[in-house]
C-alpha cells in the first residue's frame, strides 16, 4: 500500500530467457516414459542421428552437458599436467575449466574488438613448446575464426577442440558450425538455442573420437563386444537420459522455426536501439560469419556505470545480466595462476561493458519496447 493507502501498481516482470515449449515436447516425453526406457534407449539414438545431420557431421554422442562434452575431447587428446591449452579469456568458464580436469595450465589469448572471439594472431603468439591445444569458442553464438585457427593447429600440430556451446545454427563460410571437421560441442541449457535442461553432444567427422567419447561417457564400457560389464578404460557418468533426447528432438524439430523468431527479436531490438546513446551493438553478420542470436548482448559505453544500470532495469521489472566475466579474473583462476588485470586488455575492456537484455523465442514486441524504454531512462 502507498501513504494514502492507495496499491502500488504491479511491477511488469520480463525474464531474461525461458524455453520454448509446447505440447510436442511433452507428448514425446509421455511416450519415453511408457516405454520404460528412460536411459541408454533408442530416443537417443534417434537424437544423436537428427542432430548429427542438422549440422553436417557424420557422428554425434550427447552426453550430460557441454561442459562434459568438452572434457572427454581434452581426454580423447590426451591433453594432461605439463600440458598447455589456449583458450579465450571472454567466455563462460567452462571453456577452461575442460582442459583443467586434466590437469593442463590455461593460457588466454586476447580477443578481436570487432568480433569479441580469440584472435588467430593472439594465438599463434601465445603458443610455446608446452602448447598442446586450443578451444576456440564461438562466443553469444557468433563463429570464431574457424580458417585461421584450423589452419595454425594443422600446422603446429596442435588440437583444435570448438566449444560450439552457444552457436547452434551458426554458420562459418556458409557451413553449419559442426560441419568444417574439428570436433564441436553444442550445449542443451535452457537458454539455449536447443533447451533440453541439461545436456550437450560431441559431433565429429572422425569415428574413432566418436567411440571414445561414447565409452567415457559411460564408465569406460566398451563397445566392442564383451559384457555390460566390461570396462576397459577410466570413463565417467556423463550420461544422457531419453527423456531429454525427447525434449530435444521436439527442439530440434522446430529449430529453423526457433532460430527464426530469435532473429527477428534481435532485428527487432536493433532498430529499437538504434538512436539510444551510450549502447553499442553486438557484431553483425558478414560475408563468412552468420551468428545464431544465443543471448542479446549489448555494450554499454564505457562512462556508464553498468551496476546502476543494471540494479535500476531490475527495479522495472527488466532482468539483466553482466554477461560475461572474464575467466582469467575470476576469484579460482587468480588464485591458482596469479592471473590479474592487464593480461587480455582487450577481452577485459569489452566484459567490463556487456550487458545481457531479455530475449528469448517468444518474448513479446511490446515487452521488447519496454526493455528499451527502460534501458533509456536507466541512462539517464
Amino acid at each position: 500500500m502507498t501513504g494514502t493507502g492507495e496499491a502500488r501498481p504491479a511491477v511488469r516482470r520480463i525474464p531474461l530467457a525461458r524455453p520454448w515449449i509446447d505440447e510436442h515436447e511433452e507428448e514425446l516425453v509421455l511416450e519415453v516414459l511408457r516405454s520404460g526406457r528412460l536411459s541408454l534407449g533408442p530416443t537417443i539414438d534417434r537424437f544423436e542421428e537428427m542432430i548429427a545431420e542438422r549440422v553436417g557431421a557424420p557422428y554425434a554422442a550427447a552426453v550430460s552437458s557441454g561442459t562434459a562434452g568438452l572434457h572427454l575431447l581434452v581426454r580423447g587428446a590426451e591433453i594432461g599436467p605439463g600440458d598447455e591449452v589456449i583458450t579465450s579469456p571472454l567466455s563462460f568458464a567452462a571453456s577452461a575449466n575442460c582442459f583443467l580436469f586434466e590437469g593442463a595450465t590455461p593460457v588466454f589469448a586476447d580477443v578481436d574488438p570487432r568480433t569479441w572471439n580469440m584472435d588467430p594472431a593472439a594465438v599463434e603468439a601465445a603458443i610455446t613448446e608446452r602448447t598442446k591445444g586450443v578451444v576456440a569458442v564461438d562466443m553469444f553464438g557468433y563463429p570464431c575464426e574457424l580458417g585461421p585457427l584450423m589452419e595454425l593447429c594443422g600446422r603446429r600440430g596442435l588440437a583444435l577442440i570448438e566449444d560450439s556451446a552457444e552457436a547452434l545454427g551458426a554458420e562459418y563460410r556458409g557451413q553449419p558450425i559442426g560441419s568444417h571437421g574439428p570436433s564441436a560441442v553444442f550445449g542443451f541449457y535452457p537458454n539455449k538455442q536447443l533447451a533440453t535442461g541439461e545436456g550437450g553432444v560431441v559431433v565429429t567427422h572422425s569415428e574413432e573420437t566418436w567411440k571414445l567419447v561414447r565409452s567415457l561417457r559411460n564408465q569406460g564400457r566398451s563397445y566392442e563386444g564383451g559384457g555390460w560389464f566390461n570396462h576397459v578404460r577410466l570413463g565417467f557418468n556423463y550420461r544422457w537420459t531419453d527423456l531429454q533426447a525427447a525434449v530435444g528432438i521436439a527442439q530440434l524439430e522446430k529449430l529453423d522455426r526457433a532460430l527464426e523468431l530469435r532473429s527477428t527479436a534481435a532485428e527487432r531490438y536493433a532498430e529499437l536501439l538504434a538512436d539510444v546513446d551510450g549502447v553499442e551493438l553486438a557484431p553483425s553478420d558478414d560475408a563468412d560469419h552468420r551468428r545464431s542470436w544465443f543471448v542479446y548482448v549489448v555494450a554499454l559505453a564505457p562512462e556508464v556505470d553498468r551496476a546502476r544500470v543494471m540494479a535500476d532495469l531490475r527495479e522495472r521489472g527488466v532482468d539483466a545480466a553482466e554477461y560475461v566475466p572474464c575467466i582469467h579474473l575470476q576469484s579460482y583462476m587468480r588464485e591458482a595462476f596469479g592471473f590479474s588485470e592487464g593480461l587480455c586488455p582487450v577481452a577485459e575492456e569489452i566484459s567490463s561493458r556487456t550487458l545481457a537484455l531479455p530475449f528469448y523465442p517468444e518474448i513479446d514486441p511490446g515487452d521488447q519496447e519496454y526493455v528499451v524504454e527502460a534501458l533509456r531512462a536507466a541512462l539517464g
